[in-house]
């Protein structure tokens, strides 16, 4: 077997597996874990796979901060059915928390408040949309600004969730990953997403599939930690069915209903 039909075999391994240990491709390759790390070091380069503790992985899960402009440029399709069903969720004279982010944004543009709506949120965008509606009573989060996201983080957010109860919290994340857990790429953020998950009685996270089998730099939780993900429906079957045998609750929204 040449080098060229060695990296296509692993390739297409890759995408069948998502992830495989060097070991196993030694093996279905017959050559030794030396020529398949340094195969696989090859592939890496040419940005085709990422590799991880001993294992190929077909996607680099890291990612790097982006600003809010970017980051509304993304997938905005899937934002908006993922935002528009997650709406559907606020009832009548409730009292939620909007984290920041994108994809919650895109929820804030669909809310039609029944009666009254309280809403804390960390975010300006989302505070100002809202706040134009009469019938909703916002409590903007102070705090340190972070530009990238133009939401507000730090202790002094934090402290102020100690005097609030709310039914639920509406969260974006940067990553999803089934071991590691929800992630963002900020430690402040990650502070206060902790913090809005102890306030609110039910956390509900909205992501489209792209943050799947991704890390941020810090971690927000546990999956099981989660009462609700709203995804779309580009999300990998086994994915979806291993959050649902953690008996975590799984809404896949069909992209046709956009």
């Amino acid at each position: 077997m040449t080098k060229e039909e060695r990296h296509n075999l692993i390739i297409e391994t890759l995408m069948k597996h998502e992830s495989i240990p060097v070991s196993n491709l030694s093996m279905l390759l017959d050559v030794s874990t030396v020529t398949i790390r340094k195969d696989l070091s090859d592939l890496e380069k040419a940005n085709k796979l990422y590799r991880s503790h001993g294992r190929a992985i077909l996607i680099n899960p890291y990612i790097n901060n982006r600003s809010i402009n970017e980051k509304e440029n993304l997938s905005r399709n899937e934002k908006h059915v993922i935002g528009r069903f997650a709406s559907s969720l606020v009832d009548k004279d409730d009292s939620i928390i909007i984290a920041s982010g994108t994809t919650v944004l895109a929820m804030a543009r669909c809310i039609q408040p029944q009666h009254r709506l309280t809403v804390i949120s960390a975010s300006l965008k989302v505070s100002e949309l809202l706040g134009a509606n009469d019938a909703i009573d916002v409590i903007q989060l102070g705090g340190t600004l972070r530009t990238s996201s133009l939401s507000a983080v730090g202790k002094t957010a934090e402290n102020t969730l100690r005097e609030f109860s709310c039914s639920k919290l509406f969260i974006g994340v940067d990553g999803i990953d089934l071991d590691f857990g929800l992630t963002t790429t900020d430690i402040r953020e990650s502070d206060l997403n902790k913090a809005m998950m102890r306030t609110a009685q039910k956390t509900i996270v909205l992501a489209d599939s792209s943050k799947f089998r991704r890390r941020g730099f810090c971690k927000i939780a546990d999956i099981e930690d989660i009462d609700l993900i709203i995804t779309d429906s580009n999300i990998p079957d086994k994915i979806a069915a291993n959050i649902e045998e953690r008996g975590v609750e799984l809404k896949i929204v069909e992209l046709s209903e956009a």
